[in-house]
C-alpha cells in the first residue's frame, strides 16, 4: 500500500482529532476552510492506511472517586511466562495499561484504585498470578504530563 503523504491539512485535522475525537467533520471544515466532504475522504484514508485507529472516549477517573495511581513492576519467574500473565492481568479491570519491557521488570503495569486498601488487594491479586516471582510498586502522586499533541505535532515535523 502507497504511503500516505500527510500535509497541514491533515496535520490539523489530526490537531482537533486528538482535542476531541467527537468533533464534526463539518465543524472542522469550517475551521480549516474546506468542505466536509474533504475532511471526510481525507480521515478515511488516514483511518485505512492505519494512521488513524478508531476514537477514544476519555475519563475523568477522579470525578468517579479512583484517584489512586500506582505503577506496578513485574518479575517473572520466567520470560516464557508473559503472555500468560498478560492474560491474567486482562482479566483485573483496574489494570489498565501494561507493557512488556526490557531492563529491570518483565512486565510494567498501572493500575487505579479508589484508595489504598483498594490498591493493595489489586496488587496482591497480581502477585498470586501464576508466573509472578514478585512486584515492586510505585505510587503516583500526580499525573503531570500526558498530552498526544505534542508527540503528533513532533512526528509532524520530521514529514
Amino acid at each position: 500500500m502507497k504511503k500516505h503523504h500527510l500535509d497541514e491539512i491533515d496535520h490539523q485535522i489530526l490537531d482537533t482529532l486528538i482535542e476531541n475525537a467527537r468533533t464534526p467533520f463539518t465543524d472542522i471544515a469550517k475551521k480549516l476552510l474546506v468542505s466536509a466532504g474533504t475532511i471526510h475522504v481525507r480521515v478515511k484514508k488516514m483511518e485505512d492506511e492505519g494512521i488513524i485507529k478508531g476514537s477514544t472516549l476519555t475519563l475523568d477517573y477522579e470525578k468517579m472517586e479512583y484517584n489512586f495511581i500506582a505503577h506496578v513492576g513485574l518479575y517473572l519467574e520466567s520470560s516464557s511466562k508473559i503472555r500468560q500473565v498478560l492474560a491474567a492481568l486482562e482479566k483485573i479491570p483496574n489494570v489498565t495499561v501494561a507493557y512488556i519491557t526490557a531492563g529491570k521488570y518483565n512486565i510494567f503495569c498501572k493500575i487505579r484504585a479508589k484508595d489504598t486498601n483498594q490498591a493493595k488487594d489489586i496488587i496482591f491479586s497480581i502477585d498470586d498470578i501464576d508466573g509472578v516471582r514478585r512486584t515492586e510498586t510505585m505510587i503516583s502522586m500526580e499525573e503531570s504530563i500526558n498530552d498526544k499533541k505534542r508527540m503528533m505535532h513532533a512526528i509532524f515535523k520530521d514529514y
